[in-house]
Parts: C-alpha cells; structure tokens; sequence
C-alpha cells in the first residue's frame, strides 16, 4: 500500500488501484457559506454558454475527459451507463439545459470546477473523519446512506473509508462526513483515471482551490497529486 501523510491525516492507496485511478488531495479550513455573488453566477453561466456552445451536438461520451473517466470505471468493474461519474452527471445537466444544482456554497463552488475539468470529486467534512483515510475497492455487502439519497451500493467499486467506515466515492458521498454550513474544515478528494495526466490533474486542484478562497474565504493549507 502507498502511505502518503497530509497535515496529520494518513492517505493509503490499496495497490489494487494503482494504474487505473490517481488522486487529488486538497485540505482548506476558514470556510464560509456566505450566498454566491452575482460574480460567482456570472462565471459559472459563461461554462455553461461554452459547453453548450461546443459540445451540444456532439456525444457525450466525445467530450475531453468523459471518456477517461468511464474507463476507470470499466477497468473498475462498473458499469458508467448506470453509475455515472459525478462529473459527468453535471455535465450532462447543462447540455440538457437543466440547471446546475445549488446546494451550498462550498459544495456549488467545487462541483463548477468538477464540471469544467472532467475530474469526479468528493467533498468531506474534515471533522467528521475518523482516523487515516484509505482508498480501496469496497467489500461486499459494503455502503452508506448517501446525500438525499437511499442506501449506495459500493460492493466491488472504488471508496474512500476511515476507521467508521466508507464515506466517499467518484459517484455520491455519505450524509455522514458531507459539507454543511457547519463545516469550516474541508477534504476534496480528486478522483483522477490514470490516463489523464499529471498536469490535468493539477490543474484542477489550482482551480478548485483558487475557487475556494475567492469565493468561501478557504485557507489552503494542502494540495498534493497522488500518482
């Protein structure tokens, strides 16, 4: 297993991942959930213009990153149809011309990010962790209760878990460690397909982060790419 050790939480990757996902890390504390400024509309409208604008006609599967990530889930055992990437069900909002869900500030910061890169995510309320953090392919029987969602079934798919159990994956997260007004201490976790590269995948972790301190007051004390 990798050990990599992040500002007192421990990150464990199961050699069973190793080729087909890398990963983002990124801690921040000082958040606030302050409304989203007409600014912040403002950007995340002109995305959307641009994605329609683009990609309208085209497959979403044609897309740059769509395809990378549903390999990682084929590599994975899951099938992408049926379980999407989270990054690809926002995706697919705007070129049905839906509306973005607006959520909380922190959380509709982050997935805007999450929807121009291509790069599935998960947000954790840092607090809530219990213990190091591992990445690994889910036993059976194994999941959680999700966000204003019933039971998610994590049997053979890729997780994150702590000490109390799995919490997050590249699809939905767990009402037990998600983001709330509450929340003033942040993980993200990028979850990147091995055939994306290195600088892709830090230049998410830039935007997101730079997303988060100009729109939420984040201090970034964190960011590191898992390869």
């Amino acid at each position: 297993m990798t050990i990599i050790r992040a500002d007192g939480l421990s990150f464990e990757v199961d050699d069973a991942l190793r080729g087909i996902m890398t990963f983002g890390w990124l801690e921040a504390g000082g958040l606030t959930h302050d409304a989203l400024p007409a600014e912040f509309d403002a950007e995340r409208d002109a995305l959307v213009a641009r994605l329609l604008a683009r990609y309208a006609s085209r497959s979403v599967v044609d897309i740059p990153g769509v395809a990378e990530a549903r390999a990682m889930f084929h590599r994975l055992g899951v099938d992408p149809t049926k379980t999407r990437p989270s990054s690809e069900a926002l995706l697919r909002r705007v070129l049905q011309e839906k509306p973005l869900p607006v959520i909380d500030p922190v959380v509709d910061v982050c997935n805007l990010a999450s929807l121009e890169h291509q790069f599935p995510l998960g947000l954790y309320d840092r607090a809530a962790l219990q213990g190091p953090v591992f990445a690994r392919v889910g036993r059976e029987g194994e999941g959680y209760d999700g966000i204003r969602k019933g039971r998610v079934n994590l049997s053979a798919r890729p997780l994150l878990a702590d000490d109390s159990g799995a919490f997050g994956a590249p699809t939905s997260d767990s009402a037990r460690t998600q983001v709330s007004e509450r929340t003033t201490e942040l993980l993200l976790v990028v979850f990147g397909p091995a055939d994306r590269s290195g600088e892709q995948l830090s230049g998410m972790l830039a935007r997101t982060a730079e997303l988060l301190a100009r729109y939420c007051a984040a201090r970034v004390s964190l960011v590191r790419t898992i390869q």
